[in-house]
């Protein structure tokens, strides 16, 4: 009997350790649910619930293939070696298959299942699933991972022009094993359950992710490249939440796209180009963390911008938080994330670099509280993109390069209609002012927006001087 360890792969089409698995004889599934550890990595009610959405129509899909789905449930992952032995032992399961994540305690919590598992004489394995390159076979002609995304690039280009990643086998109906499955829990306890508008953003199941894949394809990839930057359009795949959920997965979007445009990588549709290359960004960060596993223990990549004195002002976050802060763009965005538990990428590296130079705030501050909202958390991608706008990651924005959010939000939301969605009180504003309204009060005298929290001139100066003064700190010889 085999067993597929189910983790953040919640499909049946092109799963890579289930195919295996069902090849090798007849199998069963586990998924096991460990709230201690979702706590502990800041994991958002939204994800959690959207995990077990998909596990409900994953568990349907499994059953008419005759593959039973167990459920069990740990505290930490700390507790997920023995949980997988006892069902080995009562099932009488000869190998355990998974697809491999990546992170420090994932590493942790694999490594010591299988010891664990072999101890026992269970055989385990893991898969290369959720990347298209195995980490360690993108390396620079030293040996080292890349730190420069360019150059990551350049390589990979170079492996796929030889030879695509090939899709999964299709898992065949087996023979009933007269095992019941068990039934999904409505919800984990110490995660609330999120909003039914939240939810109707996201519906659950594979055939809603290849449709979206298929509608951004046939609608979207040919304009992506303008699209992309426009938060008011639709103009992303917003396939996020399901790719680190695992509903789909990075091959199915590469051959989607590359059939779209021929076959070709870097020629072309400029939009499939583009997506190709938003691909391979999420395929660096993942290759990063396993490189670099400080990352993993919220460092700075660049060690010496651990010594930035970050400011302490615990109310500018709280702000930042709420979508206060008087800059209208900051707000929406903000507002949007709270709301749907996604936010558009342009408004991502806005707000990041508003909280990291502008408020010169610490960017983890800023990280953990997307990996609490987001409904596509994912510690590489999240880690990367905030490490890029503080500057203090792999192949960062310049420190002395610091968006502005009202000119940002001229050209990328020129009318306002971003704004206006998420801002309801800015409604009657003009296309002009709304960007940097001029604070009105009511007939009671009470402001209608925010004022601003901080001067953006004064404020982008305070970020020069932190950064320059921690470079000619650094450059006398002292260390973080």
């Amino acid at each position: 009997m085999q067993l597929i360890w189910l983790r953040s792969d919640l499909r049946i089409d092109d799963n890579t350790a289930l195919a295996a698995a069902c090849q090798r004889g007849p199998t069963m599934a586990l998924w096991i649910a460990s709230p201690g550890q979702w706590l502990a990595h800041d994991d958002a009610p939204c994800k959690v619930d959207f995990w077990l959405r998909n596990l409900r129509l994953l568990r349907q899909s499994l059953e008419a293939l005759n593959i039973p789905l167990l459920v069990r449930q740990v505290s930490t992952w700390a507790d997920t070696p023995r949980c997988v032995l006892e069902v080995c032992r009562q099932h009488g399961i000869e190998a355990v298959h998974w697809n491999d994540e990546y992170g420090i305690n994932e590493a942790q919590r694999d490594e010591a299942t299988r010891e664990s598992l072999q101890r026992a004489g269970v055989e385990a394995t893991g898969h290369l699933d959720q990347l298209l390159f195995q980490p360690g076979t993108v390396l620079t002609r030293s040996g080292q991972y890349f730190q420069v995304f360019s150059q990551f690039k350049r390589v990979c280009l170079e492996h796929l022009h030889r030879a695509l990643p090939p899709l999964a086998p299709t898992v065949q109906r087996q023979e009933a094993l007269g095992i019941r499955s068990d039934a999904i829990p409505e919800h984990i306890e110490g995660f609330e359950s999120p909003t039914q508008t939240l939810r109707d953003c996201w519906p659950a199941g594979e055939k809603e992710a290849r449709q979206r894949l298929q509608r951004f394809i046939d609608e979207i990839v040919e304009d992506y490249a303008q699209l992309r930057d426009l938060p008011a359009k639709a103009g992303t795949s917003q396939l996020s939440p399901y790719l680190a959920a695992g509903v789909i997965s990075p091959r199915q979007c590469l051959h989607a796209v590359l059939a779209s445009n021929r076959g070709e990588f870097d020629s072309g549709s400029a939009g499939a180009q583009t997506w190709v290359n938003e691909l391979l960004w999420r395929e660096f960060y993942k290759h990063t963390l396993v490189g670099y596993p400080r990352v993993s223990r919220h460092r700075a990549f660049r060690l010496h911008t651990e010594g930035l004195a970050w400011r302490d002002a615990p109310a500018d976050l709280q702000a930042w938080k709420e979508g206060r802060t008087g800059f209208p763009i900051v707000d929406a965005a903000m507002r949007q994330l709270l709301d749907t538990g996604w936010m558009h990428n342009r408004l991502r590296m806005i707000v990041a670099m508003f909280l990291s130079k502008n408020l010169l705030i610490d960017w983890r501050h800023g990280e953990r509280h997307f990996m609490r909202h987001l409904i596509d958390g994912d510690l590489a991608a999240n880690n990367g993109g905030w490490q890029w706008s503080a500057s203090t990651g792999t192949d960062a924005v310049p420190y002395f390069r610091i968006f502005n959010p009202v000119t940002q939000s001229q050209r990328f939301d020129p009318n306002g209609a971003f704004i206006r969605r998420w801002l309801p009180e800015l409604q009657a504003r003009d296309d002009k002012s709304i960007h940097y309204p001029v604070i009105s009060a009511d007939l009671f005298g009470t402001n209608l927006y925010a004022n601003p929290i901080v001067d953006l001139e004064s404020s982008r100066q305070r970020a020069l001087e932190a950064f320059k003064s921690l470079s000619s700190w650094q450059d006398q010889g002292h260390k973080p």
